[in-house]
């Protein structure tokens, strides 16, 4: 790495936990206690159990004294978690897309129907092809190079408060009493909690939905959707144009997450999870209940923690 790099990397600001809005928060309680691991996702047959390092703390990156290191492993412990979040969904898409060929549903494929409508905030009739359209816009996977950089950006590396006591990795709020950590700085008169998860994987599964659902990010969505209709899996750095809303800062916010994702060569592991994208339901299958997490990062090198100047 170059002495200018790691100057930068020293210097960069890490995290800049604003006065946001619900944009950044999951529904109140949402993916936060110890039960909702299991009945978040959808009750779907083909869905396999969360393996159990699923549920595995933050680990403290504080110890690490050396930028390199603490980023390789800063990555290397989010990787695994964004492969697991992402094939879960892709295994539901792919779910969602059989029944968009049928003309008649059991009560059971209504029933997963309405569920994900309702967790998706699509209001359509279920069944319908609007409701099927919509889905399928909101039911898809989030590049491992936005993810990262965010991570890395509004949890200082993993080393915030929220990130070390409540394994938020993106700053994501909740509303009701004692769901998560009162922050500092939080005005008088405001009754936002940052949103406490049982493990960092909720964290980051939580964040997803965020993304594919909220009304802020639409503009995320049509990007992703227009480079698939193209034959294309979008960049995290193209879809970061749709993140004006998630800081208060705007453009500068968009350039900053941008700028992580070029100087840290996170598009590395946008190129490494192709394979996942292109995988078969049963591969699929194998990586959302892998028993080891090492499983799901066989394939990477150090190249991932190289720089571009």
């Amino acid at each position: 790495m170059s002495s200018g790099l790691r100057a930068f990397l020293l210097v960069f600001p890490m995290v800049v936990f604003g006065f946001w809005g619900a944009l950044h928060t999951p529904d109140p309680d949402l993916d936060r206690n110890s039960n909702s691991d299991e009945t978040a996702d959808i009750a779907l047959a083909q869905l396999p159990p969360l393996p159990r390092w699923s549920r595995s703390d933050l680990p403290d990156f504080s110890t690490y004294s050396d930028t390199t290191e603490k980023k390789a492993a800063f990555f290397s412990f989010l990787y695994p978690r964004i492969v697991l979040a992402n094939s879960r969904i892709l295994i539901e898409r792919e779910y969602l897309q059989s029944l968009a060929n049928k003309d008649q549903f059991s009560q059971t494929e209504l029933t997963w129907l309405k569920n994900q409508a309702e967790r998706l905030r699509v209001d359509e009739e279920p069944g319908s092809d609007d409701m099927f359209r919509l889905l399928e816009r909101r039911l898809d996977v989030i590049p491992p190079s936005l993810i990262m950089a965010q991570a890395a950006n509004e949890s200082a590396w993993g080393t915030s408060r929220f990130a070390r006591r409540g394994n938020n990795l993106f700053g994501q709020w909740c509303f009701s009493k004692g769901c998560g950590l009162v922050p500092q700085s939080r005005v008088e008169g405001a009754s936002h909690e940052v949103a406490d998860f049982d493990s960092p994987y909720l964290s980051v599964r939580s964040y997803i939905q965020n993304l594919n659902r909220h009304p802020a990010y639409q503009k995320l969505r049509d990007v992703r959707l227009q480079a698939r209709n193209n034959g294309e899996y979008a960049s995290g750095s193209s879809l970061a144009s749709g993140l004006l809303d998630y800081s208060e800062r705007g453009e500068e916010y968009v350039k900053e997450i941008r700028s992580m994702i070029s100087y840290n060569n996170l598009t590395y592991y946008d190129e490494k999870f192709r394979s996942v994208r292109d995988s078969s339901q049963q591969e699929l299958l194998q990586l959302a209940s892998a028993s080891k997490e090492e499983a799901l990062r066989t394939d990477l090198t150090d190249e991932a923690t190289g720089s571009e100047g």
